[in-house]
């Protein structure tokens, strides 16, 4: 047994979610993406003298939208605190944040089963709110640093984990598991490529069968779940290592350089004490009505694991199925979408995982396909019932990618109805039969695994016209009479 599988690793995941809002936490400044920077400011979120904070009500219902969907208990009471410490491109100097009474507690996730079939569960310490920093640039001009303070006093929550997930791959599930919730619930976008969704990974290594935890570091600069999974394997070898050669791990922050593969220190790791919270004197305690709290449960959405099972019920798919279709609230309204307006559940399935993910991965939008539900649902029911082959659908859809026009219209303007007449069905037949001797004499003599290969060949010949059906048991009504 090497080292490293002498260990067990522990990890904690703190997760900030920007919320879906139009507006800043404390101002009416736009939190929008993709501004110029310093464009979306105010004297509220550059701090300037005098300025006051003023609580987005609606950041404050989708947070608690977010800790319902994590199963957390939410708070009647919260109260705001300053968090104080110096980033460049904080304004204020401290961040107003929540502390010992935050906003929900005591929530989990499922994040899939063991061997046994039984759930594995991540317990969730708290949901708290608070507002985000700006943003430093490091490479925008030579030897100085840029600052763009658009980001500054965005809403956010921040979901902290319990230490529960013992591998970076369970890690990489939590946060794929906790990543769908939030786009089911509808409060955030989620996306990490412009920062709506970022990760701080704690981690430490402990000998197996220890139950003390060992002292942990915080990895930081995490924009993928790929990358989580990379620096977590690499700094628990690293203080696997550390460990075994006598040395001892040093609280402090990491961060993880992606291209190197490798990660470095930032920082001796502060303690809340180092932070000097104390009561945001600017903003009142958050009191929120039992009725309002338990309104907005029941508000919920369907959520990921509901679904799943709804559509193993109700449709009777497969486990792999499911996974794919519910990976997303969109391309699970499109699937259903499908079948409400009359497309059979496995087939509708199949054409969505198989042909519209193909153009998703190609960079379409679902939002924007010109393959509407209805569209493929039409397209189905014409394979269903005959009126066009497989080969021909699968013209017809990539026509209407393009084009965004019915399949009915894409089959009759294309020539790719099918074809049953007897008399043209037989011209196809003689010819294909005269354009290849030798495997007509073999399917005379009776080798009849030749039909197929007949088959396909009157299917090419027609460019997708003839019924299959029809060709199949003319072909075969030939071989019986020894023609």
């Amino acid at each position: 047994m090497s080292a490293v599988d002498q260990y067990e690793m522990v990890v904690g995941l703190e997760v900030h979610v920007q919320l879906l809002t139009r507006t800043k936490a404390f101002c009416s400044c736009s939190a929008s993406y993709g501004a110029a920077p310093n464009a979306n400011t105010c004297p509220v979120c550059l701090a300037l003298p005098g300025a006051l904070p003023v609580l987005n009500e609606e950041a404050v219902r989708l947070a608690v939208i977010a800790s319902h969907a994590l199963s957390c208990t939410v708070s009647e009471i919260s109260i705001f605190a300053r968090k104080n410490y110096f980033y460049p491109d904080l304004p204020k100097g401290y961040q107003i944040s929540q502390f010992d009474r935050p906003l929900a507690e005591k929530g989990k996730l499922d994040i899939g089963t063991n061997a046994d079939g039984t759930p594995i569960t991540v317990r969730i310490t708290r949901v708290h709110m608070e507002e985000d920093a700006g943003k430093s640039i490091h490479d925008r001009y030579p030897a100085a640093t840029a600052i763009d303070l658009n980001r500054s006093g965005v809403p956010l929550i921040e979901i902290v984990s319990e230490p529960d997930m013992r591998s970076a791959r369970e890690a990489g599930a939590y946060l794929r598991a906790l990543k769908q919730v939030i786009e089911y619930t509808g409060v955030s976008d989620a996306n990490m490529e412009e920062g709506s969704l970022r990760v701080d990974a704690n981690v430490s290594a402990r000998k197996r069968g220890e139950t003390r935890l060992g002292t942990k570091t915080e990895v930081k600069n995490l924009n993928s779940f790929s990358g989580v999974e990379r620096a977590l394997e690499i700094e628990f070898a690293r203080q696997v290592e550390l460990i075994e050669s006598g040395g001892e791990v040093t609280q402090q922050t990491m961060l993880w350089d992606a291209n190197k593969g490798e990660v470095r220190p930032a920082r001796s790791k502060e303690a809340s004490h180092d932070y000097r919270y104390f009561p945001e004197p600017d903003l009142p305690p958050l009191h929120l009505s039992p009725d309002w709290i338990k309104r907005m449960c029941e508000d919920l959405p369907e959520l990921p694991a509901a679904k799943r099972l709804r559509f193993a019920n109700e449709y009777k798919l497969t486990p792999v199925e499911i996974e794919v279709l519910t990976a997303n609230p969109p391309l699970a309204e499109y699937f259903e979408s499908i079948v409400r307006a009359g497309g059979d559940p496995k087939t509708a399935a199949n054409w969505v995982i198989r042909d519209v993910r193909q153009l998703l991965n190609a960079g379409a939008d679902l939002r924007t396909l010109k393959v509407t539900p209805k569209a493929l649902a039409q397209l189905l029911g014409m394979v269903r019932d005959d009126t066009v082959s497989h080969a021909a659908a699968t013209r017809i859809f990539a026509i209407a990618s393009e084009t965004g026009a019915m399949p009915q219209d894409i089959a009759r303007s294309e020539g790719l109805l099918q074809e049953r007449n007897e008399d043209a069905l037989a011209g196809w037949v003689d010819q294909v039969l005269a354009e290849n001797t030798d495997v007509a004499a073999r399917f005379r003599a009776g080798d009849r695994k030749l039909l197929g290969v007949l088959v396909g060949l009157v299917m090419k010949a027609s460019k997708g016209r003839a019924d299959p059906k029809a060709v199949n048991q003319l072909l075969s009504a030939r071989a019986e009479a020894g023609e």
